[in-house]
């Protein structure tokens, strides 16, 4: 038995346009991987590349393919006289080889090429393209969840987005610069970064929400992710439970937070699914009285992302791409058919719906994209 075929669809708001640039000028993308084609992020390495105004690129590669369409780009725009600087992380797991092969491509062409900081796994995902125009230099930015690899770009289910917003360029400039080694680290607009400050921002939060339930206003927590093992965070959620916060949780692989459980986690539900695709990004909403706080993030729960890898958190700003991302998250705590409930025990059930109410979740997202539904 074999799933349907769902071949990626394009990015609206890429769709017919001039150039990339225009496109995101025009206002932020949100991407869906792979209900998007992962033809987005390549383009923006690859226009950049050949762009005669762009002036510099900077990147964080994690995980490269062997023929990596984007480790190209990056060669190319060397070879067209760019600035680029790639910080590459030489230590993941089972990508070493071609992480190493093409650093010392890159390196041989021309690029700088940074091989991380010493103790910590460069694991967060970010890329910084320069370019000079009309009215003076101006930066896009690509964040996302996943890494930029396009065969796990078909499978791995993250989110991205573009953006040019002048205040998400600094922030990225500044990261750049702390990670390349030119900078010590300073505060941002908008990033939380691991291991400085993440997890205590999320502590904030979530704190923040306990707070907002005490006084009667309104208060929930959904957080995705692959892994939730921190313990501090843990019991944040749990006393937050105990204050009156609805919380949601999507957790596919490890959760060591036993939900359900009377006087400690009564308000809290926990489900996981496992699909075709491989459930990979990493999204926080905290609905913070009527001014909800929606964020992306490279990083799970878990004391190895937190404490031992530069991981960031970024929140979404536009409105439209927020009401996006709800969707997404109301979609799949919706499903009925590749969900399973986690209970007090940490032993897993089946959630099933009546046949007439059976929702699965990918395939749901799937057909809102293609219907331009969501990412209208």
């Amino acid at each position: 038995l074999k799933d349907r075929p769902l071949p990626p669809q394009p990015v609206p708001a890429f769709e017919g346009a001039f150039d990339i640039w225009t496109a995101i000028r025009a206002g932020d993308v949100l991407v869906h991987h792979p209900y998007h084609a992962f033809d987005a992020v390549t383009r923006f390495v690859r226009e950049a590349a050949v762009d005669p105004k762009v002036l510099a690129i900077k990147m964080t590669l994690y995980r490269v393919s062997p023929a990596s369409p984007i480790a190209h780009a990056l060669r190319t725009a060397v070879e067209n006289g760019k600035e680029v600087t790639v910080l590459v992380e030489l230590q993941a797991r089972f990508d070493e080889e071609a992480n190493i092969r093409w650093a010392r491509t890159l390196e041989e062409v021309g690029a700088h090429v940074v091989y991380g900081r010493a103790g910590l796994k460069i694991h967060c995902k970010a890329c910084l393209v320069a370019r000079q125009e009309t009215d003076g230099l101006r930066r896009y930015c690509h964040l996302a969840t996943g890494n930029y690899n396009v065969r796990t770009g078909g499978v791995y289910g993250d989110l991205g987005i573009f953006t040019c917003r002048d205040s998400f360029g600094e922030d990225l400039t500044a990261l750049f610069n702390l990670l390349t080694g030119y900078t010590r680290p300073r505060g941002f607009h908008h990033l939380l970064l691991a291991p400085t400050d993440l997890r205590d921002g999320l502590v904030q939060r979530i704190r923040r929400e306990a707070a907002h339930a005490r006084a009667g206003r309104p208060a929930r927590i959904i957080a995705k992710m692959n892994g939730l093992v921190d313990r501090r965070l843990i019991e944040e959620l749990y006393r937050a439970s105990e204050a009156g916060v609805r919380i949601d949780l999507i957790v596919r692989g490890m959760c060591c937070l036993r939900p359900g459980v009377p006087g400690l986690s009564s308000r809290i539900r926990v489900i996981s699914i496992v699909d075709r695709y491989l459930e990979h990004a990493r999204i926080s909403y905290f609905e913070n009285g009527e001014n909800a706080e929606y964020l992306l993030a490279s990083a799970d729960w878990m004391p190895r992302n937190l404490d031992r890898r530069v991981e960031i958190a970024f929140p979404v700003l536009d409105p439209h791409l927020q009401r996006q991302v709800r969707e997404i998250l109301e979609i799949q705590l919706a499903d009925t058919v590749k969900a399973r409930r986690i209970l007090p025990d940490g032993s897993s059930v089946r959630i099933r719906g009546h046949s007439e109410s059976r929702l699965r979740s990918q395939e749901r997202l799937y057909e809102a994209t293609a219907a331009k539904g969501i990412f209208r």
